[in-house]
């Protein structure tokens, strides 16, 4: 009686270990290229925004600003040399830029400028203001 107990426990042990283990499932993964393109400068780090629409690719000596939606690279960050790595805090928005030589730490806050067009619009003041408030006040 004592036997068929253990034997009965082993079994339900193995087959608890067994049912609790973790199981191993191999998948195939599908890749697809979205999109590829040459830069004029050795890449030392990259980063991307949160919603993907801009890559930032930190050269020696600058990070290139590519902007995803236009393809192409959209303007440029001069910064020391001696940087070597770079990250992106997205809460902030900012850049963050280490040197593993010089042992320095700088931070970028990243802002964004969207230029409006209001050729032809009705405005007061000077038309080459440095700064142009626009009013969307025509809602209906």
């Amino acid at each position: 009686m004592i036997k068929a107990a253990r034997r009965l426990s082993i079994f339900l042990l193995l087959m608890i270990s067994w049912v609790l283990a973790p199981q191993f499932i191999y998948a195939e993964i599908d890749t697809t290229l979205i999109k590829q393109t040459n830069l004029d400068v050795q890449p030392l780090d990259v980063v991307a925004s949160v919603d993907g629409k801009t890559i930032y690719v930190l050269a020696r000596g600058e990070i290139l600003v590519y902007s995803v939606d236009e393809g192409k690279v959209s303007s440029r960050i001069p910064v020391d040399k001696d940087f070597d790595k770079l990250t992106y805090a997205a809460q902030n928005n900012v850049l963050i830029l280490t040197s593993s030589s010089s042992k320095t730490l700088k931070i970028i806050q990243v802002d964004y400028i969207y230029k409006i067009a209001i050729d032809g619009l009705p405005f007061k003041g000077p038309a080459d203001a440095a700064v142009t408030i626009v009013a969307f006040d025509d809602y209906q």
